[in-house]
Formats: structure tokens, C-alpha cells, sequence
């Protein structure tokens, strides 16, 4: 961080198994990602539903993490959680201090997305919901509002996590979502 910045915003992305967590935050954050990610063994077979991720080699064992700065005074942090079952133990942790986050979703195995939705919608944490482009079946917004039983206030966005300028829209949308839930409370201030 620079010596002159003063406030660190924490967003985490989070969602399935392969979703594309990973590549978002390759594609936009200014530094080298820090990257916790392993290679997939036969051991972990057994673990992780490896349905419908191709031909997925690695994976991420706690988080990644990238930056971007805003301005001379203000940097956004990326934390890109695990996304298997048996690492969701730590997204709690991710999520503390979090001023929103990004629910990255695969319509091709939209049902591993519940989870993520859940646990921010319990935690009260501001989110977005990106549909990652897998070149998988068409769905319309309404058809994913509905199969992730999305609240008519949370943004619905289509992105390509490979693509710096797709991701950068994505985490302004989400910024836009955090300001104006809050912009209420503060003009009652």
C-alpha cells in the first residue's frame, strides 16, 4: 500500500467449485495475485464434487489475494475464497470486515451457489451475484433470480472473470450496490 493511502477496503468473491474466483482476481487486481493454489490429487476425488469443471488441475486450499488502488487514498482488497464444501469453514473468516462481496456463478451448476447466498444474506454482508461466462445454457435474469431465490434488490450481472474490464464492472457494481444501501442511513444521520 502506498504511505499515502489511508483506508483498505476488503471485498472477498466467493462461490463454487471452479467458478472462476481465481481468474477474477488474476484479472484485475494492479500486483501479483498471492495465490494459495494446489494441484487437485486422486485423494481429493473423493472429497470434492468434481462435476462439471472440465478438466480443472488445481485448486484453492484457503484464499487468494490481489489489490487494486482506487486513488491515492483509498485501496480495494481481493479475497478470493475457496469454493469446496469441506473449505467453507473459512469463509466466515474472509467475510469479517468485508465492506461487500461478489457471488461469482457457473448456470451450469447454479445449485453450488446457494451457499455462498445464504451465509452473506445470515451475515447481512452487501453482494452482487456475477454469472460467469462458461458458454454453458442461456438462462434469462429472472430464470437465475429465481433459481437462486435472489432478492429483487440484489444485483444480477453477466461477466467474463478472464476479463480485466469485465471484472472491474462487476466490483463497481457491487460498490454502487454497498453506497446506495447505505446512502439511506447516512442522509438520516
Amino acid at each position: 500500500m502506498r504511505a499515502t493511502s489511508e483506508n483498505g477496503i476488503k471485498i472477498v468473491i466467493v462461490g463454487g467449485f471452479g467458478v472462476g474466483k481465481t481468474t477474477m482476481v488474476r484479472s484485475v487486481s494492479e500486483i501479483r495475485p498471492l495465490s494459495t493454489e494446489e494441484t487437485m490429487t486422486r485423494a481429493g476425488e473423493a472429497v470434492d464434487d468434481t462435476s462439471g469443471v472440465g478438466t480443472k488441475s488445481s485448486t484453492t486450499v484457503a484464499f487468494d489475494f490481489g489489490r487494486i488502488s482506487l486513488d491515492h487514498l483509498n485501496v480495494l482488497y481481493l479475497f478470493g475464497a475457496p469454493g469446496q464444501e469441506r473449505f467453507w469453514f473459512l469463509w466466515d473468516r474472509l467475510f469479517s470486515g468485508a465492506l461487500g462481496a461478489v457471488v461469482l456463478v457457473d448456470t451450469r451448476r447454479i445449485s453450488d451457489s446457494w451457499y455462498a447466498i445464504d451465509r452473506l444474506e445470515a451475515l447481512g454482508t452487501p453482494f452482487v451475484v456475477a454469472c460467469n461466462d462458461f458458454a454453458g445454457p442461456e438462462f434469462s435474469a429472472r430464470q437465475v433470480r429465481e433459481a437462486l431465490d435472489l432478492d429483487p434488490g440484489v444485483p444480477l450481472l453477466d461477466c467474463d472473470a478472464r476479463s480485466r474490464e469485465s471484472s472491474k464492472n462487476v466490483l463497481i457494481s457491487l460498490v454502487q450496490h454497498v453506497r446506495s444501501r447505505y446512502a439511506p442511513q447516512e442522509s438520516a444521520q
